[in-house]
């Protein structure tokens, strides 16, 4: 499960009409003042769990829920739900978290909480390890808004996408290539879209996002590929713009 949550940043039951969901929705959700989306997360072609996810525009900012829980074979051992939140302000740049928070029902020691202080430039982690206060970069997201922030985020004409992100008990940069004009086919059909990964390196987990660009840039599909060639794939199987 250790990369489910990670997934679980980004971005579900299959559409049986997606072309008619589609026709009823906007084209940009950053216009949206709320979005259903479900996932569901597959190792190799086997499902192992399920992500529900609500993104709220409110009045002060926005507010963005996860919940991941373990399907089939893997809740038979390990029946672990992790619900995640985000909730901050809404800026000309985008998403500002001001509280990040990830419980887990079973492993709760490995629960997180991120606390981001923009006027004193301070950003405040809580995981097992307790408390700790460090400097908050610019720009800085957590693991659930940085996949929401790309519908804000100038990407045409862009070939790198760089920023800081916190999962609740670090803050690490991240750099990803991006390549337009990428087909993908997903449950609710084929999109054109921005490609986006990380360089490979060796040693290191491979992070591939697709995001939809007739639908503002929002994430359609994720693929985390660790070292071994082990894959966790999240895949948009139903989405609703309000």
């Amino acid at each position: 499960m250790r990369h489910i949550i990670y997934l679980a940043g980004l971005l579900l039951l299959i559409s049986s009409a997606p072309q008619v969901l589609f026709a009823a929705t906007p084209s940009v959700p950053v216009q949206a003042t709320q979005i259903d989306a479900h996932y569901d997360v597959l190792k190799g072609n086997i499902k192992v769990a399920s992500v529900t996810e609500t993104y709220t525009r409110t009045q002060s900012g926005y507010h963005i829920e996860s919940v991941t829980k373990a399907i089939g074979l893997l809740a038979m051992f390990k029946p672990e739900v992790i619900h995640v939140t985000s909730e901050g302000t809404l800026t000309e740049k985008g998403l500002r978290p001001l509280t990040y928070i990830q419980k887990r029902k079973l492993d709760t020691e490995r629960n997180t909480r991120a606390d981001f202080d923009w006027k004193a430039k301070q950003i405040t982690l809580t995981d097992r390890a307790g408390k700790r206060t460090l400097p908050l970069p610019a720009g800085t997201q957590d693991r659930l808004s940085a996949m929401y922030q790309f519908m804000f985020a100038p990407l045409q004409n862009s070939t790198e996408l760089k920023f800081k992100m916190t999962n609740g008990s670090k803050v690490d940069d991240y750099s990803y290539r991006i390549m337009p004009d990428q087909n993908i086919t997903t449950p609710l059909g084929t999109f054109k879209t921005y490609y986006v990964a990380n360089p490979p390196q060796d040693g290191e987990n491979r992070t591939e996002i697709w995001l939809a660009t007739q639908h503002g840039n929002f994430p359609y599909k994720m693929t985390v590929t660790e070292p071994d060639g082990a894959q966790l794939t999240q895949m948009l199987s139903k989405i609703n713009f309000k």
